[in-house]
């Protein structure tokens, strides 16, 4: 019995541990290529993490804006959409990110990336971005 309780105690604090970062990018497309984006605004997005991804695209060499309009009012190379996720432990945190860039064409994705950090590896909204982005663009400038 004992052996059970203390198998359930280090799983229930693993769970606390967990961390993904992923990234997924089309082979056809190449990302360096990708000048402009354009970052749209959740509708319920009180945190600016739209500003957070056109800053990090933008040290990124990318010219990047960001609005409430699904379409950009200008021509871009990309169109950046994202989902968060925010979990309450203590205090909110980001517990889920996950943004793709997509074709503004046809609004088909080129690039995914998804970070995922619970309360034990949680990471300030920046750093998820960072993440996330760096992810994508790995190997791909």
């Amino acid at each position: 019995m004992l052996k059970v309780f203390l198998a359930l105690f280090v799983m229930s604090f693993a769970a606390g541990c967990v961390n993904v970062a992923t990234a997924t990018v089309d082979p056809a497309v190449d990302l360096s290529r990708v000048k402009t984006a354009y970052v749209v605004k959740l509708p319920k997005d009180e945190r600016g993490v739209n500003r957070l991804i056109a800053d990090k695209l933008k040290d990124k060499g990318v010219s990047a804006t960001t609005g409430a309009d699904p379409k950009p009012s200008n021509a871009v190379d990309a169109i950046v959409t994202y989902a968060d996720r925010w979990h309450w432990d203590i205090t909110m945190y980001m517990l889920e990110l996950t943004i793709t860039v997509r074709d503004p064409r046809n609004e088909v994705p080129m690039a995914t990336g998804r970070s995922l950090h619970t309360s034990l590896t949680r990471k300030s909204p920046e750093e998820m971005v960072a993440e996330v982005l760096d992810s994508i663009y790995k190997g791909k400038q």
